[in-house]
């Protein structure tokens, strides 16, 4: 892994520095992994006309993207959790629409103390996954917040 100043410091000293996906490399690995074989991987792989390569990103980029992948993991973690409560709550025949609306609004009434047919031991864990749901809804507006202000930095 790169460290954050290594690309600007080789650029500094004249070279042409090109960042390649590892996937594009490994179909030239011949055999076994070590450093020796991954390096003449690479050096096959960079000669080749054909070898697209990435746009080094700066570390405010870099950032950006961070932000990017933290949000689209919560917002995967809130998808399961939906549809973990959703196929939990069928069971007792209790229909949620589908969507993250409607399990966030119905995770909004459980602490109201609407239980209905629940048994008592499956309250704990409806209450615990409903306040999930919501936790994780805020982190998703908190992130969705601080993308809309990174992107009205940039002039792009």
């Amino acid at each position: 892994m790169k460290q954050p100043d290594q690309i600007p410091q080789l650029q500094k000293l004249g070279h042409d520095v090109h960042l390649m996906p590892a996937i594009y490399v490994k179909a030239y690995v011949k055999r076994g992994k070590s450093d020796a074989v991954d390096a003449e991987a690479i050096c096959e792989a960079v000669i080749r006309p054909a070898m697209r390569f990435v746009a080094i990103k700066s570390e405010e980029q870099q950032g950006i993207l961070f932000l990017h992948r933290a949000r689209d993991l919560v917002v995967r973690q809130q998808t399961q959790l939906s549809n973990m409560l959703r196929g939990l709550l069928s069971e007792f025949g209790i229909v949620i629409a589908q969507g993250i609306g409607s399990a966030v609004k119905f995770a909004k009434t459980i602490p109201d103390g609407k239980k209905s047919v629940i048994p008592e031991v499956a309250v704990d864990v409806l209450a615990n996954l409903s306040n999930q749901i919501l936790d994780l809804h805020l982190r998703i507006h908190r992130y969705d917040k601080r993308l809309r202000l990174e992107a009205q930095k940039d002039p792009r």
